[in-house]
């Protein structure tokens, strides 16, 4: 269901990138054979498909006894893998969890109260969304016990939402805009008392940001052709957002919000004349949409080929303002994007890496043209609409020394104000992203996903979650397994720690699976003292500059969790696991809210083949309802 709903059944389809890319040429640049390579990586038999651990259990987590001394999340006594069946939130020896905010529940003034049995659009649109996947917290200016929760709702549902369900196109146009309305963002003001996080439903900075929330373009691409529509002729205005998966708070107390799995919701029987190869790579072709089309004909690329080409941007939101209207950023490219971090360069300007979530897809670098100004909030918020566009090349220094690094190089594609790609205006650029970054050469990588500047070290750190699709013959050392179901996380220093450069070195420190495998890596811990992890989806830090992540489809058999790893003294590499998601749940987010509090959404919980309202298979969030419920919950540590 997860694939129906989220990415239209990305893995039946044929992989979009098919361009001409090298996949291994970084390995024979380090003059050794690929067979040397293949095996100084533990990966020989695993690429060629003949290793397996069939007859042997999964490791479990070992904790070295270093857990429950304190109420920081960071010190706890890892947690054992559980099978995907079991319908619990299970936290580590000392933690406890307990709901945040609930889908439906009121979150905007004069919104009803949630009612399984009683849902309206109406409602649904000042209740807050479905599926939610990031979470962001903006502080109250001088007080640090209150904030603005930002939650990104991602997708919906639609066979655990209603009763009946037998397929989109039975349903009722009601039914349609109350998805529709699910999708989005919320913003919920929270206070803290204690040790507890509480929402205040219905006060006054509370919004939903839905698929009809007026959105405007600003940047280079603002205006263009690719832009107009019958609807909007400027080119500069658009209703909504959805497929909002991960994001960040900016320096200047803003959020960024990724759109990515946006071709999913468009019916395109065939693509637009002039746009063939464009709704090609984007995966658009062939889409049978979800329904959306029968309330609103600019989801049928028949109707107005050019909607679909305003979405996959990110967006950016100033939930302190709940009557603002957020923007799409155009010079960020538009791209299947996970999500995007901003980090304040030496020079002022401020940096953004970010993910195009596809399996063979590439990385990507914004540089912005202005500087960032301290306390200056109106200048900070025009950073993101004029700068530099990059993709990534990853180069291998060869796999002898047992560690997959190397060297790399950012490659413009908007330079300047001018378009480096041949045969390409900047508007295309940005557009079409994905076409333009194709010709230039960059690493085809095993989906990127999130991706985050660690704020203590200062590298950034990227999930790339799987690619059970590359075939031995593309291996790299980025991307280092064939039929890839286990994921890695990459480690991206830039010199001198200024991420304006164009050069970087980079490291793989962490390989996901059992760790029986030979061919996992844990950043040179102990592979018999972690435990076992598939299928990395967020990152996020600690004041510690720990990397934790959340994982999303985990190849194992095991429930999704949390995994906390130290990046560096006596415990680096020891990934443990911290908390585990309720039967077909995925975990998304986290966030370490001063060391002392994990926020994080449970998504999707009961997302299970067969499962309906009338035969659930969980009951997350037990709160009576009978039903799952998509939550954001907090954990934190009982007394000591």
């Amino acid at each position: 269901m997860t694939c129906h709903y989220r990415c239209d059944d990305a893995c039946s389809k044929p992989v979009p990138n098919t361009s001409g890319s090298a996949y291994f040429g970084d390995i024979f640049t380090a003059g050794i054979s690929r067979r040397t390579a293949l095996k100084a990586t533990g990966v020989t038999a695993a690429a060629a498909g003949l290793y397996a651990v069939a007859g042997t259990q999964p490791a479990a987590a070992a904790t070295a006894g270093r857990g429950g001394r304190s109420s920081y999340v960071y010190d706890f006594e890892g947690t054992a893998p559980q099978p995907f069946e079991t319908d619990k939130v299970i936290t580590p020896k000392g933690f406890t969890w307990k709901p945040l905010v609930k889908w439906g529940d009121p979150i905007v003034k004069g919104a009803p109260k949630f009612d399984f049995d009683k849902q309206t659009a109406a409602a649904q649109a000042k209740q807050f969304g479905y599926n939610c996947d990031y979470v962001g917290l903006v502080r109250a200016r001088g007080c640090h016990d209150k904030g603005l929760l930002v939650v990104n709702n991602e997708y919906t549902n639609d066979e655990l939402m209603f009763r009946g369900y037998t397929g989109a196109a039975a349903l009722t146009p009601e039914q349609i805009k109350i998805t529709m309305a699910a999708h989005g963002m919320s913003v919920v003001e929270v206070s803290k008392k204690g040790r507890e996080w509480k929402a205040r439903l219905g006060a006054r900075q509370n919004r939903r940001i839905t698929t009809t929330t007026p959105f405007a373009f600003d940047g280079p691409a603002a205006g263009s052709e690719l832009l107009q529509t019958k609807a909007d002729p400027t080119g500069r205005r658009v209703l909504g957002t959805f497929g909002n998966c991960s994001g960040g708070v900016t320096p200047w107390g803003t959020v960024l919000s990724g759109e990515e799995n946006f071709n999913g919701y468009f019916k395109v029987d065939a693509a637009p004349a002039g746009q063939e190869d464009a709704f090609k790579r984007y995966g658009l072709t062939g889409s049978k949409g979800r329904s959306w089309e029968k309330v609103d004909p600019r989801f049928d690329a028949a109707q107005d080929p050019n909607e679909s080409n305003r979405f996959g941007y990110v967006i950016e939101v100033d939930p302190s303002d709940p009557r603002s209207t957020p923007r799409k950023h155009t010079a960020m490219g538009r791209l299947k994007h996970e999500g995007a971090n901003v980090t304040i360069a030496p020079d002022g300007r401020a940096v953004a890496v970010m993910g195009d979530d596809e399996k063979f897809d590439y990385m990507y670098k914004f540089v912005s043209s202005g500087k960032y100004v301290e306390g200056n909030k109106r200048h900070n918020m025009s950073l993101l609409t004029e700068g530099d566009l990059y993709v990534a090349k990853f180069t291998g220094d060869g796999a002898q020394d047992g560690v997959s690094d190397g060297t790399g190089e950012w490659l413009p594609l908007v330079l300047d104000g001018k378009s480096k790609v041949p045969g390409f205006t900047v508007a295309q650029v940005l557009v079409h992203t994905r076409l333009a970054a194709d010709k230039v050469g960059p690493t085809k990588m095993d989906r990127p996903e999130d991706v985050d500047i660690n704020p203590v070290n200062k590298r950034v750190y990227a999930a790339l979650t799987n690619n059970d699709k590359r075939v031995p013959s593309q291996i790299d050392e980025a991307n280092p397994r064939a039929t890839n179901k286990h994921g890695q996380v990459i480690e991206i220093t830039a010199p001198k720690n200024d991420h304006t450069k164009t050069t970087f070195t980079w490291k793989l420190v962490l390989i996901c699976g059992d760790p029986n495998d030979p061919a996992t890596y844990f950043n040179g811990y102990d592979r018999t003292q972690v435990s076992p992890i598939s299928c990395p989806d967020n990152v996020a830090f600690d004041s510690k500059g720990n990397l934790w992540i959340s994982t999303d489809g985990n190849a194992l058999g095991n429930a999704d969790a949390f995994f906390m790893m130290p990046l560096s003294g006596p415990y680096q590499g020891h990934l443990q696991q911290f908390q585990t998601m309720p039967h077909g749940a995925e975990s998304a987010g986290p966030l370490i809210v001063d060391d002392t509090t994990v926020l994080c959404s449970v998504q999707h919980p009961g997302e299970v083949e067969g499962a309906s309202p009338d035969a659930p298979v969980s009951q997350f969030p037990y709160d009576g309802t009978g039903q799952p419920r998509p939550s954001v919950i907090q954990v934190f540590a009982t007394k000591h």
